[in-house]
């Protein structure tokens, strides 16, 4: 074995292991704040946010929005902290410090009640830890390459314990490559991270799925809602591209306006509690089918609007799960109109888990990662699995036929 290949071999193992500290510090601090924002000591942030009195609930998140707003102008002041992935595949140095500060600073707004993913700042960090722990070794700009991107994955499968959905992150979305050494880098490194974390998010309250013995027919079903998919990960991703300030915002503004944010969502918390946090309250709620058809579409507007309204003030985080839970929201007034103008009585958990898949097919282009990571988050029955890769290849294929007329001849 060359010293090349051991110190490749060793990085696999480092990297995973620190991944899996990077999953397990953000996941802490996500709850630690959460805890601190709304009062509450056990249960999901839906329940604490459900909890809280009116007041609390306004002022929580525009509390949390003046000091992250702080923090991001004091930290944006020498220059924009760039994107993990464009300073990854580009073969730039890494900004250990301030890329670590900022998913300090994304964690601490996210678990106060903004309406942005969690999932960027593991990454971040993973990737960070990562370039610091194998910067020493002979490693060549491809090997780098391949370590990195697999950190930012395995952090992500280490938040959310999705080790398969972490590994296919990597190869999928940020290599965009099926070489059996990234998949075997993106599996060791994935798995290794879910398992270090494991003693910190195994206290994360799983989705509770409510009907194991679903009939073959959502199969189908998930095909014909496809194309609702598709139109909501359009609109979803338009409006994000247009919300999101380019460069990023530096002005002492940046602090009035993340808090005021934080203020709107506070708002509409009050009578919609599932809005704070990254989405997971609003995936909760569809696969409990505890939604009416009224309320399901306040926040199929709301949840991406609040969300926009972060990134148009300066904020950065994750649109993962903003989108899976636009796409559940989505799905449920589908499923609830039908059934309400049909009689029918289909299931609206298994829709709109597929209409999310559909809709995260759509935002990341990566139609195996939203199905399988809707999958391993939702942890349904295995068949159902079907179901979602029939959504979200569906969805994908509708988007590549609309790319393909609108492009000339």
């Amino acid at each position: 074995m060359t010293r090349r290949t051991l110190e490749y071999a060793c990085g696999v193992l480092l990297v995973g292991l620190l991944a899996g500290v990077a999953g397990a510090a953000t996941t802490w601090l996500i709850h630690f704040v959460e805890h601190l924002t709304y009062h509450y000591s056990f249960g999901t942030l839906l329940s604490g946010v459900g909890g809280s009195s009116p007041v609390r609930r306004a002022l929580g998140p525009m509390v949390g929005g003046l000091v992250v707003g702080f923090g991001w102008w004091l930290l944006r002041r020498r220059g924009d902290v760039p994107s993990l992935s464009t300073t990854i595949v580009e073969h730039r140095p890494i900004p250990r410090w301030r890329m670590s500060i900022d998913a300090v600073l994304q964690v601490v707004l996210v678990g106060s009640g903004a309406s942005l993913g969690r999932e960027g700042a593991p990454r971040q960090l993973a990737a960070a830890l990562g370039d610091a722990g194998t910067s020493r070794w002979a490693l060549t700009p491809r090997d780098r390459e391949i370590l990195l991107a697999c950190a930012a994955g395995a952090g992500l499968g280490a938040v959310y314990s999705v080790p398969l959905g972490g590994a296919l992150f990597s190869a999928g979305i940020m290599l965009h490559s099926w070489h059996p050494r990234v998949i075997g880098t993106a599996l060791i490194t994935s798995s290794l991270a879910v398992a270090v974390s494991s003693p910190v998010t195994h206290f994360e309250h799983p989705l509770s799925w409510p009907n194991p013995t679903l009939s073959y027919l959502y199969i189908g079903l998930a095909v014909v809602i496809a194309p609702l998919a598709v139109a909501v990960g359009f609109a979803f991703d338009k409006v994000m591209t247009w919300a999101r300030p380019k460069p990023q915002l530096r002005s002492w503004t940046l602090v009035p306006a993340i808090a005021l944010a934080g203020l709107a969502t506070g708002i509409a918390s009050i009578w919609w509690p599932e809005l704070p946090g990254n989405g997971r309250s609003v995936l909760t709620v569809s696969v409990n089918a505890d939604l009416t058809l009224a309320g399901a579409a306040v926040i199929l507007l709301l949840k991406p609007l609040l969300t926009a309204t972060f990134l148009r003030a300066g904020a950065v985080g994750g649109m993962i799960t903003p989108a899976l839970a636009t796409g559940a929201a989505a799905g449920s007034v589908a499923t609830l109109a039908v059934n309400h103008l049909a009689g029918t009585h289909l299931e609206v958990a298994a829709m709109s888990l597929a209409c999310a898949a559909g809709v995260l097919a759509i935002t990341q282009r990566a139609p195996a990662f939203a199905a399988l990571f809707v999958w391993e988050l939702a942890r349904p029955p295995y068949w159902l699995l079907l179901a979602f890769v029939a959504a979200a290849f569906t969805a994908h294929g509708v988007r590549l036929l609309q790319e393909r007329r609108r492009s000339p001849t």
